[in-house]
């Protein structure tokens, strides 16, 4: 199952362990979905971890966005015409067209209306870990 991942996902899977983002991020961990990027959302992954207020560790960082892009599927994303709230966050809806994910899992589904999801499932951590165990 591809999914596209949106980085308020990943900075809550690693700032607290055992939440539904957590669960998230060992899904992809352990290769049981695989995500969609393109070289712009691995950007922002990379801006948003190596923040001094998380002080995550670098070399970390760099080895978990090292298996990310090996173990996910690159996309070449077109542009869409749909207008977000965020700007930023039109990347996720574009890679996941052009990528045909199922999913594209976020913490603020209201970045992401209704009108402006472009056939995308837009699911919370926890929606997409209740549809996973159903096989969905």
């Amino acid at each position: 199952m591809k999914i596209v991942l949106d980085t308020n996902v990943l900075v809550s899977g690693i700032l607290s362990p055992n939440g539904p983002p957590a669960a998230v991020l060992r899904a992809l961990l352990t290769e049981r979905v695989t995500l969609c990027f393109d070289e712009r959302i691995i950007s922002e992954y990379r801006d948003v971890l190596t923040r001094t207020k998380f002080s995550f560790d670098l070399d970390l960082v760099e080895e978990l966005i090292g298996f990310l892009e090996a173990a996910g599927s690159p996309t070449l994303a077109s542009p869409l015409a749909v207008k977000l709230p965020d700007p930023w966050d039109q990347m996720f809806i574009e890679v996941a067209v052009s990528s045909n994910a199922g999913f594209l899992v976020t913490g603020n589904l209201k970045h992401f209306p209704e009108t402006a999801r472009a056939g995308i499932r837009v699911v919370s951590p926890r929606a997409f870990l209740d549809l996973l165990l159903e096989g969905q």
